[in-house]
C-alpha cells in the first residue's frame, strides 16, 4: 500500500519511484517480465527513460507488476468506459417526439412495445434499440463492454527514475512552496506525510503548515504543535479545517449558501435548496471533547502577542470566533489559574474594547488624508499591496507609488509578481474582470469606475509605473544573491508555461500535473472529451453531463444532452443513472476542420451536476487527442484509449455545480487547461464572457521563462542555446510547481 500510494505521487511528476533497496542487481540484458512490463505500459502511452529501464529490470518482478497496476489505476482500465449508445458517432435519429410520446405511452400504461430491463416501455418506431446499451427513455445503462482499443496514441510520454532523494526533495519543495498549494499537491503531501517523517526544514505557507500540524496533533504532539501557532487567525484556520476540510477560512453562511444552491433544480418538485440549507447548517456545527478545549485554550493563553493585537486580529472573523469560544468553553477554562492571559483575552474581545486597523484605513481614506493613510499601510505591506491599484486611482499613481516604494521590499515576491501580472487587465477601462470570491464560483466584476476620471494616456503611464517598480524590485532581490555562475539555458517550453502564482485549483491531477493556462497543442483533427464518474458506488440515479460550449464571432452553439449533435461535435448520449460499482462514462466527438470551416472561434468544455447536489466527488474528466484517427467500438460504443489522453483532472471537493477544464482554441488549434467553477445545472448557465476574461487573465500571468530571463540579467548571466550551461532549467525541472517558487525570493 506504502510503494503504491508513493508512486502515485512520483507518477504526476512524470516519475516512477523505486527505492534503492529494492534495486538488487546490475543486470545490462532485459528480463522476460521488464520486456513483458514495457510492453503492456506503451499500449497505456507510456515509456521509461534508460536510467528506469535498467533500474526496473534489476527490481523483484511483484514491484514490476505495482508499477503497472498503478498506472492502470490512475487511467481508469478497469472502470466502465461503455456510453448509452453503441457507434454514436452515427446519430441515432432521435427527437424530442421520441421521447414525449415514449412518457405518454409509460403514463398510460400502454404495453405495446418493447419493455426495457428498468421498466419502461418503448413504443415501435421510436427509439431504435439496437443502437443502444441501456435505456434511451431514462438513461439508464444495461450493457457493458471493456476497453478494446490500446495503444492509438501518437506520442508515447516518457518516465523517469526517482530515488529516495528525489522523493525527499519534491516532499521538502511542497513544505518550502511559497505559494499556496494547489489541490494535487495538497494530496502528494498529505500521502508523504502519513508514509514518510516529517523533515526538518521551515514551512512557508500557513496553507500548508496546517497539515503539518495535523499530523502532529494525531501523533499526539500537541505541544509541539503550539510553536507553529503566531497569531489566533492561525488557531482558528486549523480548526475549520478539521472541521470542514478546508484550508482557507470560508464562512459558514457562505458554505451554506452554496450548497443550497447546488440543490436546486429546474422542476421546483426535485428542488431540495431548503433540506440542502438545513443539513449543511447542521454539519458545520462544531463539538470538542474536554482534552481537545484544554489543548486549544493552551494554545490562546501561550501566544506571544499582546491581548489587543489578537483582539484585532480576531474581529473580521468575529461571528465564528464567537461559536468556537463557545464549543471550546474557553470561559470556563479562563477562570483556571495560569489562563489569565486567556480571561483578559476575553475580557477584551466581549467588550470590543481594541482599536481595529482596517477602520483607520477607511476613516482616513474616506476624509481623502493621504499622510495617515499611507502611514498606515506601510505597517502592513501585504495590504499596501494588494490595495495598491485602488488607491492610485483614488489618491493619485505618483504619491501613492512614491510610498509603496518606500515599503516594497518587505512585499512577498508572489505579491509583486501578482502586481505587476494583473495591472495590465486592472487599468483597462473595458475589460471586465475574473476574480474568485472566497468559497465561491469564477465572477466577472466590471472595471473600476474610478478609472472614467483618467485618459487612456494616464492609465498607460500607471502601468508603466507599477511594471518598472515590479522589475526593478525584483532586480535587485536577484542581485543581492551571490552567484558564481556564468551561463544559463532555458527551454523553450518554459515560455509557455505560467508560474503557480494565485491558482488554488480544486482538482486533482493524478497523471503528469500541469499548471493553469497550459496549452496543449492538437495533432489531428480530433479531440474527444470524456467523463466517468460512478466508479466505486451503488447503482442510483446520479446524472452528471458532459457539454461544450462553441462560441462564434456572433452566436453561439452547445453540443449537451439535449443536443447530441451539432456543426463539428457529437454527444454519445445522456446516461443519467449508474450501475453499480463500475460507474459509467460519456464522450463528445470535436471535428476541429468541420469547426474552421464554419469559423467557430473556441470551445469551451464543461461538465455539471444535473442532479441535486454537486459534482460527484471522483468524477474524472479530459480529452484525448491523437495525430492517427480515435476508433470508436462498433460492438459497445466505447471510445477510451488510455494512450491518448492528453489530460485528465479528478474532482475531490464537493462544492461545484459547473466546471470549465479547458478551452480549444479553433484557429490556433490549441487547448488551455483551465479549472473554472459556475454554478450552473446546465451548460446554458456558463458566461463565456467569464470564461474570456479568465482567459485573458491566465494569458496576463508570468511565464517560467521570462521570471528566469529576469534573474540571468539581474546576475549577469549569459543565456545560451547549450545545454551544458551552469544552470540548467528544462521542462523537466518546472515540472515542480512548488520547486520554480524558490525562485520567488523575499
Amino acid at each position: 500500500m506504502k510503494t503504491q500510494e508513493l508512486l502515485k505521487i512520483s507518477l504526476r511528476q512524470n516519475a516512477i519511484f523505486i527505492p534503492s533497496a529494492m534495486i538488487s542487481n546490475d543486470i545490462k540484458k532485459l528480463s522476460g517480465t521488464t520486456s513483458v512490463l514495457v510492453a503492456n505500459v506503451s499500449k497505456l502511452g507510456f515509456t521509461f527513460s534508460e536510467s528506469l529501464l535498467h533500474a526496473l529490470n534489476n527490481v523483484n518482478p511483484n514491484y514490476k507488476v505495482e508499477v503497472l497496476e498503478v498506472l492502470r489505476e490512475v487511467l481508469g482500465t478497469n472502470k466502465n468506459w461503455t456510453p448509452l449508445v453503441k457507434e454514436w458517432n452515427i446519430p441515432t435519429g432521435e427527437s424530442v417526439l421520441d421521447h414525449i410520446v415514449t412518457y405518454f405511452w409509460n403514463v398510460l400504461n400502454i404495453k405495446s412495445g418493447t419493455t426495457l430491463q428498468c421498466g419502461h416501455i418503448i413504443p415501435d418506431n421510436t427509439f431504435p434499440l439496437e443502437r443502444y446499451n441501456g435505456c434511451p427513455f431514462c438513461g439508464t445503462p444495461f450493457e457493458f463492454g471493456k476497453i478494446e482499443n490500446y495503444g492509438q496514441g501518437s506520442k508515447l510520454k516518457v518516465l523517469d527514475l526517482w530515488s529516495e532523494t528525489e522523493l525527499e526533495d519534491f516532499y521538502k519543495s511542497l513544505l518550502q512552496s511559497k505559494t499556496a498549494l494547489d489541490a494535487t499537491q495538497i494530496d502528494s503531501l498529505k500521502t508523504a506525510l502519513k508514509y514518510l517523517p516529517l523533515p526538518k526544514t521551515d514551512v512557508a505557507m500557513k496553507e500548508t503548515l496546517m497539515l503539518v500540524i495535523d499530523v502532529l496533533i494525531e501523533e499526539g504532539q500537541a505541544e509541539n504543535a503550539s510553536q507553529y501557532f503566531k497569531s489566533p487567525t492561525d488557531i482558528l484556520r486549523y480548526l475549520w479545517f478539521k472541521n470542514t476540510g478546508l484550508l482557507q477560512i470560508i464562512e459558514p453562511k457562505t458554505i451554506i449558501k452554496r450548497t443550497s444552491k447546488n440543490a436546486q433544480h429546474f422542476f421546483n418538485i426535485l428542488d431540495t435548496s431548503a433540506q440542502a440549507r438545513i443539513a449543511s447548517a447542521n454539519d458545520l456545527k462544531v463539538k470538542y471533547s474536554r482534552k481537545e478545549c484544554l489543548m486549544v485554550a493552551n494554545w490562546l493563553n501561550n501566544l506571544d502577542m499582546d491581548v489587543e493585537t489578537m483582539c484585532e486580529i480576531m474581529h473580521p472573523k468575529r461571528g465564528m470566533w464567537v461559536r468556537f469560544i463557545r464549543a471550546l468553553r474557553l470561559a470556563e477554562y479562563s477562570k483556571r489559574k495560569g489562563f489569565e492571559k486567556l480571561n483578559f483575552l476575553l475580557d477584551v474581545f466581549y467588550n470590543q474594547v481594541y482599536d481595529v486597523w482596517q477602520s483607520k484605513v477607511n476613516t482616513s481614506r474616506l476624509k481623502f488624508d493621504a499622510d495617515k493613510t499611507f502611514a498606515l499601510l506601510k505597517q502592513r505591506p501585504g495590504l499596501f499591496a494588494r490595495s495598491l491599484f485602488s488607491n492610485m486611482l483614488w489618491f493619485g499613481a505618483d504619491e501613492t507609488v512614491a510610498h509603496f516604494e518606500e515599503i516594497i521590499d518587505k512585499v512577498p515576491a508572489r505579491l509583486v509578481f501578482t502586481i505587476n501580472m494583473y495591472a495590465q487587465n486592472y487599468f483597462d477601462k473595458n475589460m471586465q474582470r475574473s476574480v474568485k470570491p472566497l468559497g465561491g464560483t469564477n465572477k466577472r466584476i466590471a472595471p473600476n469606475a474610478l478609472l472614467n476620471l483618467y485618459d487612456e494616456e494616464q492609465l498607460e503611464a500607471m502601468k508603466n509605473q507599477i511594471e518598472a517598480l515590479c522589475l526593478l524590485a525584483m532586480k535587485k532581490r536577484f542581485a543581492a544573491i551571490a552567484n558564481p555562475n556564468k551561463t544559463m539555458y532555458i527551454d523553450p517550453q518554459l515560455f509557455n508555461m505560467p508560474v503557480s502564482i494565485g491558482d488554488r485549483s480544486e482538482t486533482v491531477q493524478d497523471l503528469p500535473v500541469a499548471l493553469m493556462g497550459t496549452r496543449f497543442p492538437v495533432e489531428g483533427n480530433e479531440v474527444r472529451l470524456f467523463m466517468q464518474w460512478g466508479a466505486g458506488l451503488s447503482a442510483q440515479h446520479l446524472d452528471m453531463d458532459l457539454s461544450c460550449h462553441i462560441a462564434y464571432e456572433d452566436k453561439a452553439d452547445i453540443c449537451s444532452f439535449s443536443r447530441l449533435e451539432t456543426v463539428g461535435c457529437k454527444h454519445s448520449g445522456d446516461i443519467r443513472s449508474i450501475p453499480n460499482k463500475i460507474g459509467t462514462a460519456e464522450y463528445i466527438n470535436i471535428n476541429i476542420d468541420e469547426l474552421a470551416k464554419a469559423k467557430a472561434k473556441f470551445v469551451t468544455f464543461t461538465c455539471n451536476a444535473y442532479c441535486n447536489g454537486s459534482i460527484t466527488p471522483n468524477l474524472v474528466v479530459g480529452w484525448m487527442n491523437s495525430k492517427h484517427p480515435m476508433k470508436i467500438s462498433e460492438k459497445t460504443g466505447v471510445a477510451y484509449d488510455p494512450s491518448c489522453v492528453d489530460h485528465q483532472v479528478r474532482v475531490t471537493q464537493n462544492v461545484a455545480k459547473g466546471l470549465v477544464f479547458g478551452v480549444l482554441d479553433v484557429a490556433k488549434r490549441e487547448i488551455v487547461w483551465l479549472e473554472m467553477t459556475f454554478g450552473g445545472q446546465v451548460v446554458q448557465g456558463l458566461d463565456f464572457k467569464g470564461v474570456q476574461a479568465l482567459l485573458s487573465k491566465l494569458s496576463s500571468k508570468l511565464n517560467i521563462g521570462s521570471l528566469l530571463q529576469l534573474k540571468a540579467e539581474a546576475q549577469g548571466l549569459t543565456i545560451t542555446e547549450d545545454q551544458n550551461a551552469d544552470e540548467v532549467y528544462d521542462a523537466k525541472w518546472a515540472i515542480n510547481a512548488a520547486a520554480v517558487t524558490q525562485l520567488l525570493i523575499d
